[in-house]
């Protein structure tokens, strides 16, 4: 009988390059090759027998079979923990643990990578429920058994003539013009002062398909970013994703984008991103592919989540939003060139969208999502969902319209002095446009469609003042607590943004910083600066606000900070102009 040799080249590392040899060196940065995992699982696809003789016997095991030849026997190490219980934790200690868990999840600067061995989920707290009592109402025996006690049914009417005085009750309570099946049906003339109609273009963003493309950008990012208009970034948010995410989603990162900054005042910017990064990390945004802002804060914050994310070859990110935010230009920015397609207008966007900006880091576009709660016509129109072709009576939509904008733009832009109603307006514009019809009737509806055209493009300033807080200190304070989280803030400066719209000097004006003409000459000259009560972040200026209070004038009489308003050409400008030390006169002497 043949002696059968063991195989002795098992326990030895190979060095050979061969793609199926799972001990070869791989470059970090080579993120082409198989992984480890991976070419053992092929090996053990390819050599999944072991090697026999003429007898049966094994003389090579397969890869995944025990080293020792059969009949050896083994020995189990002597250990403690077979003996004895493992991982036990007190009671003080589990319960500073569930406390800084909590902390950690509900920060939205901070994250956690790896998730521990412990079982983290027995660790929240069950949900206080109210028990049902429905022993204490009925019984086992009244409800089932012999004994059963039949209920009477809980009825509105227990005979005929009760229900014939129900029937006359509603006849006489009735009333024909909040019927909005009867005005549907008898013309537009009688749904004028309706919210709700029929139309099938104002559930724009709400069908399945839509949805549909949402939850496959959801599921296919790491990183979820939701574009709001700076303009309203309230009324542009969907809470229902957010709770989604939370809820479902606990490990994907949700950071907020304010898009169209260059339309609102920078203290409004200011604001509102102070009040939502309490809740998210949010960034300020202008999407123009020659003159941007924002853009390389943004590309700063990817590049902290990608290296967040070392273990894996590639993260994604993903834009979602109300229809008209913004989504596909913000990717257009970042690529420095027009990769998606978009447009003033809502519904541009029709299926997702894969766009690399580096080698790690793929962006991916998405559809506008609607929620399906808002059944206002004139607040879908005026948030720019639905197009303006699509509108069958826009000029219901104009008197919403010169509600909610200053009278003084109105008659910048128009240049229209006075008016009475919305009805007298859009004459006055039809006239002036030559927009009229057979006997020189004014187009009212053309007029309108112009207007709201105009409004959806942004050149009619607009915005929505974020809650002002009496006490300024507390915000302060808790942005100094954000600054030392994992993640830093990104400081932007917003003076630097070049706004497409001109103010009025009350809208300039912050009205939370009333309160800076009664202060005293001598606290100025204390540490807390300017920027400390106006603004939330340190270092920023705000070059609006200057011309207009006096106070906040002489703040700045150093030159230093003088010269920290002005541009890099203007400052290469200044140095020009200087006269240059040359000869004997290139050292500076002193007496």
């Amino acid at each position: 009988m043949a002696i059968i040799k063991p195989y002795k080249q098992r326990d030895k590392i190979c060095k050979s390059g061969h793609p199926l040899n799972p001990d070869r060196k791989i470059d970090k940065n080579d993120t082409n090759k198989r992984d480890k995992s991976t070419i053992k699982r092929l090996n053990m696809y390819r050599n999944f027998k072991p090697t026999r003789n003429k007898k049966g016997e094994i003389t090579r095991s397969a890869p995944f079979q025990g080293r020792l030849t059969s009949g050896t026997v083994s020995r189990i190490e002597p250990n403690r923990k077979w003996f004895g219980n493992t991982r036990v934790i007190k009671q003080d200690v589990l319960q500073k643990f569930q406390n800084e868990m909590s902390n950690v999840v509900k920060d939205p600067y901070q994250f956690v990578l790896k998730q521990t061995k412990l079982p983290i989920t027995l660790l929240n707290e069950s949900r206080k429920k109210q028990r049902s009592h429905i022993l204490e109402i009925s019984s086992y025996n009244e409800t089932f058994g012999p004994t059963a006690q039949r209920k009477r049914p809980k009825l509105a009417v227990h005979s005929v003539k009760d229900l014939i005085d129900d029937a006359n009750k509603k006849q006489d309570k009735y009333n024909q013009n909040d019927d909005l099946d009867y005005n549907q049906k008898h013309g537009p003339d009688m749904i004028k002062d309706q919210k709700y109609s029929h139309d099938i273009h104002f559930k724009a963003g709400q069908s399945r398909r839509i949805w549909n493309e949402l939850y496959k950008v959801l599921d296919s990012s790491d990183v979820i970013i939701q574009v709001l208009d700076a303009r309203d970034p309230i009324g542009t948010r969907s809470p229902s994703i957010e709770k989604y995410l939370k809820n479902e989603k606990p490990f994907k990162h949700l950071i907020f984008v304010l898009n169209k900054c260059d339309l609102v005042p920078s203290w409004i910017t200011k604001r509102w991103i102070c009040i939502l990064s309490q809740e998210y990390p949010t960034l300020a945004f202008h999407a123009s592919i020659t003159n941007s802002f924002g853009k390389g804060s943004l590309i700063q914050l990817l590049r902290q989540f990608s290296k967040l994310h070392e273990n894996r070859k590639q993260i994604s990110v993903g834009f979602i939003g109300y229809p008209n935010v913004g989504k596909s230009s913000i990717i257009n920015t970042l690529r420095k060139k027009k990769v998606c397609k978009s447009a003033p207008i809502a519904g541009q966007t029709k299926v997702w969208q894969f766009v690399t900006l580096m080698k790690r880091i793929f962006l991916i576009d998405c559809p506008g999502v609607v929620q399906a709660s808002d059944p206002d016509e004139t607040d879908l129109v005026l948030k720019s969902i639905v197009r303006v072709e699509y509108i069958k009576n826009p000029e219901y939509h104009i008197e919403e319209l010169l509600k909610r904008t200053r009278t003084e733009y109105i008659k910048r832009h128009y240049k229209i002095d006075s008016w009475t109603d919305y009805e007298d307006f859009l004459e006055q514009l039809a006239r002036k446009c030559g927009k009229l019809l057979k006997g020189a009737v004014p187009d009212i509806k053309c007029a309108a469609k112009m207007m709201l055209n105009d409004w959806q493009r942004g050149k009619i300033p607009y915005f929505i003042k974020p809650d002002i807080v009496a006490n300024t200190n507390i915000e302060k304070i808790e942005y100094e607590k954000e600054i030392s989280k994992t993640i830093k803030p990104i400081n932007q400066k917003f003076d630097e943004i070049e706004h497409t719209n001109e103010f009025v000097d009350q809208d300039l004006i912050d009205e939370s910083c009333d309160n800076v003409h009664n202060v005293d000459e001598n606290e100025w000259e204390s540490k807390e600066s300017v920027d400390s009560i106006i603004s939330d972040n340190e270092n920023e200026e705000i070059n609006v606000i200057a011309p207009l209070n006096p106070l906040i004038e002489t703040s700045y009489p150093d030159e230093a900070q003088i010269e920290k308003r002005l541009t890099g050409k203007q400052k290469r400008r200044i140095d020009a102009k200087k006269k240059k030390n040359v000869g004997k006169h290139f050292y500076k002497t002193t007496n």
